[in-house]
């Protein structure tokens, strides 16, 4: 009896035609055709942390094991959601996601993201939190063909109110100097509210009171940047 070659290597299925295995496409196809895609790749090295702390075995898992897994959609839902949102930190964003007791179907929701993201904002070094701020308002500013120092007079507050949800720009910056405070007073109440959270009024007072000289810095910083 005459072997039918026409059998897909991926799920075994046989066709009659070779034509028709050309242009079948089964899960575990797509899965393989999917393998350079980035949020596919950003899935995959995450499942590959995954067990490399819950298993500890020492030996990565490959890809064709992430292929045949069960949990292979969320892992690349994941992957995706991370390409999306751009995390701040990313490598210490996965590791908080992956160390969390939160189940893998929920990884992709913006409320663990932003709860996340409070939390890096407020213990992050202060330098890296300038050097951000600077770089997105000198961005803006290359965008408005204007100076970037005019971030905080200029900026339209639905910008500024994205910039700051996005931690692109630090409440060291907004509250730590003349212009992010007048800034906020230009806000409406609805932005205010939509900010707060992320600027918190009464955890950064205190943390200016605890850390003058870091404050001193970002005056300076502004001044000298003549940021106004």
């Amino acid at each position: 009896m005459e072997t039918n070659l026409n059998t897909c290597t991926y799920c075994g299925k046989s066709f009659s035609k070779e034509r028709t295995l050309q242009v079948h496409v089964c899960e575990p196809k797509r899965r393989h055709l999917q393998q350079n895609e980035k949020w596919v790749q950003n899935g995959f090295m995450v499942f590959q942390r995954f067990y490399e702390i819950h298993q500890n075995n020492g030996k990565p898992k490959t890809y064709e094991q992430f292929c045949k897994s069960s949990y292979y959609n969320a892992f690349v839902k994941f992957g995706r959601y991370v390409m999306h949102v751009n995390p701040l930190y990313p490598e210490k964003y996965i590791e908080y996601v992956l160390r969390s007791n939160i189940k893998l179907d929920h990884w992709a929701r913006d409320d663990l993201y932003e709860t996340y993201l409070i939390d890096t904002l407020k213990s992050e070094p202060i330098e890296a939190a300038l050097q951000r701020s600077i770089k997105t308002m000198m961005e803006w500013a290359e965008e408005q063909n204007v100076q970037w120092s005019d971030y905080f007079r200029l900026v339209n507050t639905p910008r500024a109110v994205a910039h700051i949800q996005q931690g692109k720009i630090s409440p060291w910056l907004v509250l730590g100097c003349a212009a992010g405070k007048k800034m906020l007073k230009s806000f409406t109440d609805e932005q205010l509210q939509m900010v707060h959270r992320f600027i918190d009024p009464i955890f950064w007072n205190n943390k200016f009171k605890n850390y003058p000289a870091d404050v001193m810095f970002v005056q300076e910083t502004a001044k000298e940047a003549r940021i106004e």
